[in-house]
């Protein structure tokens, strides 16, 4: 079983940067994906980030593209998400997730067997 913790979240003014750190406990398959998803207020859970285990492939939501950037440590069971140019739409619940296996889409939240509580993020204008 997959413990996940995540970490970081805090309030910041747009145009600052934060990092979130997703603590891994158990085994992570190298054919699994690792992610970020947020759920802003009033809006659905949406996918942010997603890394491949084996390969290292980052992915990225179009509405982070260039501005955020997925990692995972070098003890393999830390996932980064480092948040820069923040904005006031990136206020949301910040959750890590962990796939079991290889995924068909990285960026469908209901493939993901392992979530944690998440972290709140809050960037005022």
């Amino acid at each position: 079983q997959v413990q996940l913790e995540e970490s970081g979240g805090d309030s910041v003014q747009a145009g600052g940067s934060l990092r979130l750190s997703c603590a891994a406990s158990g085994y992570i398959s190298n054919t699994a994906w690792m992610a970020w998803f947020r759920q802003r207020p009033g809006k659905e859970r949406e996918e942010v980030a997603g890394i491949h285990t084996g390969t290292g492939v980052a992915l990225y939501a179009a509405s982070v593209q260039g501005r955020f950037r997925i990692s995972r440590g070098d003890d393999r069971n830390t996932l980064y998400l480092q948040m820069n140019s923040l904005k006031p739409e990136d206020t949301a619940n910040y959750s890590c997730a962990l796939s079991s296996g290889p995924l068909d889409r990285w960026n469908r939240a209901s493939a993901y067997n392992f979530w944690g509580q998440g972290t709140q993020v809050t960037v005022s204008s």
